[in-house]
C-alpha cells in the first residue's frame, strides 16, 4: 500500500478511494472564468483540479481561485521556482514541478522548504520526453526502467531537502509504456501514484488509450489518483475517469449505462435512442444501472440486473425494472419516449436514495 498524502482536505493514497483529477483550460489569470469551470468540474465529480501557472499574473490569481474553489487546486509549474513559491503562498493545495528543471538544488530546496512549512505536497511530474540522454543510453531507449530511474532521481532531489510529502506521475503517450513504467515504479517506492496517459488525443482516441492504460493499472491495484488527458472540454475528462472507475467496480457514484449492439432483431432506432438517453442521464447523481436494449431477447432477460431499462419491440418500447416489465412506451415520437424514460430514471433514482 502507498503512503497517504493530503491535497488540501483530500486524501490520496494509503488505501483511500481513487481520486479523479482534471486540468482547467482557462487562462488562470482570469479568476472568474477559471472558477466557473472549476465549479462545473466539481459538480461532475472531480476531486482535484490543476491550473497552469506560466507567469506571476496567474500565480497572483490563485489567491482568489484557491479561496473560492470547492476543491483543492494544484499549481502546474515549469522552470521558474519563483512561480512555485508564489503559488504556495497564494493557497495552492499542491505544487506540480519537475525538480530537475526548476533551476538547481538551491531552488529545489526553496520550493521544498516553502511547501513543507505550509503542509503542501509536491507532485513530481516526469514524462517520456524528459528522460535524459544518459539514462536513455543506459537502458537502450525510453523504457519503464529508464523512466522510473528518471523519476526517482527527481524525487531524490526533494528527499535530499528532507521533503517526502510527494506524489509521482510518470507518463507516456503510449499506453503500453505507461503500463510498463508504473509496474516498475510501483515496486520501487511507496509514494502515491498519479496515473494517466499523457497527450492521449481527442475524445475518441484519448478515451480508448486512457481506458487501456489507466484501466489495466487500476485492475492490478496500481494508482491512487487518475487524470484522463483529452484534447477536449475538461468535463469530458471527468466523465471518462468516472466511467473507467465504474467499469472496474472502483466507484459506485453516478449512472452506469449499458446498451446492446444492434442486430437484425432490432425494430426501433436503437442507436439514436441510446445516444439521446446517455446524453440526458450521464451526469445524474443517482447510483443506478440503466439499460437501453434493442429487443425482447436482450431486454428484460439479459439486462435483468438493471435498475431500470428500455427494450425495443415492434414500434414500441418495454419499460422494465429489475427484469420485470412495467409498461409500454410508444416509439413513434423519439423525443417524447426519451423524456418519459428519463423521468422514470429520475423517479427510480430518488426512490433508491431514500431506501
Amino acid at each position: 500500500m502507498t503512503r497517504k498524502v493530503y491535497v488540501g482536505g483530500v486524501a490520496v493514497g494509503g488505501g483511500s478511494r481513487i481520486k479523479i483529477q482534471s486540468m482547467n483550460n482557462t487562462d488562470t489569470a482570469d479568476a472568474k472564468a477559471t472558477l466557473e469551470q472549476i465549479a462545473r468540474l466539481a459538480d461532475l465529480g472531480c476531486d482535484i483540479t490543476r491550473v497552469a501557472v506560466p507567469n506571476m499574473e496567474a500565480a497572483e490569481a490563485l489567491k482568489e481561485i484557491c479561496q473560492v474553489s470547492p476543491m483543492p487546486v494544484v499549481a502546474d509549474i515549469h522552470f521558474d521556482y519563483r512561480l512555485a513559491l508564489a503559488a504556495a503562498q497564494n493557497g495552492a493545495a499542491k505544487i506540480r514541478i519537475n525538480p530537475g528543471n526548476i533551476g538547481g538544488p538551491e531552488n529545489v530546496r526553496k520550493v521544498a522548504d516553502c511547501c513543507k512549512e505550509r503542509g503542501i505536497p509536491i507532485r513530481v511530474g516526469v514524462n517520456s520526453g524528459s528522460v535524459s540522454r544518459d539514462i536513455i543510453a543506459k537502458y537502450g531507449g525510453v523504457t519503464g526502467e529508464a523512466m522510473t530511474e528518471s523519476a526517482l532521481g527527481a524525487v531524490k532531489l526533494l528527499e535530499d531537502c528532507d521533503f517526502e510529502d510527494i506524489v509521482i506521475s510518470i507518463k507516456s503517450s503510449s499506453p503500453a509504456l505507461t503500463i510498463e513504467t508504473y509496474r516498475v515504479l510501483s515496486k520501487a517506492c511507496d509514494y502515491p501514484l498519479h496515473v494517466g496517459v499523457t497527450e492521449a488525443g481527442t475524445t475518441r482516441e484519448g478515451i480508448i488509450k486512457s481506458a487501456v492504460g489507466i484501466g489495466a493499472l487500476l485492475a492490478e491495484g496500481i494508482g491512487d489518483t487518475i487524470r484522463v488527458s483529452l484534447t477536449s472540454d475538461p468535463a469530458e475528462e471527468v466523465r471518462a475517469a468516472k466511467s473507467i472507475l465504474k467499469a472496474l467496480g472502483l466507484a459506485k457514484e453516478g449512472i452506469t449505462f449499458v446498451s446492446c449492439p444492434t442486430c437484425g432483431r432490432t425494430h426501433v432506432p436503437l442507436i439514436e435512442l441510446a445516444s439521446k438517453v446517455e446524453d440526458r442521464i450521464c451526469d445524474l447523481p443517482y447510483n443506478l444501472k440503466v439499460a437501453v436494449m434493442g429487443c425482447a431477447v436482450n431486454g428484460p432477460g439479459e439486462a435483468r440486473e438493471a435498475d431500470i431499462g428500455l427494450a425495443g419491440g415492434d414500434g414500441e418500447f418495454l419499460l422494465f425494472e429489475k427484469g420485470e416489465t412495467i409498461r409500454k412506451i410508444k416509439a413513434d415520437d423519439m423525443d417524447a419516449a426519451v423524456e418519459e424514460f428519463v423521468d422514470e430514471v429520475i423517479r427510480v433514482g430518488k426512490e433508491k436514495q431514500t431506501d
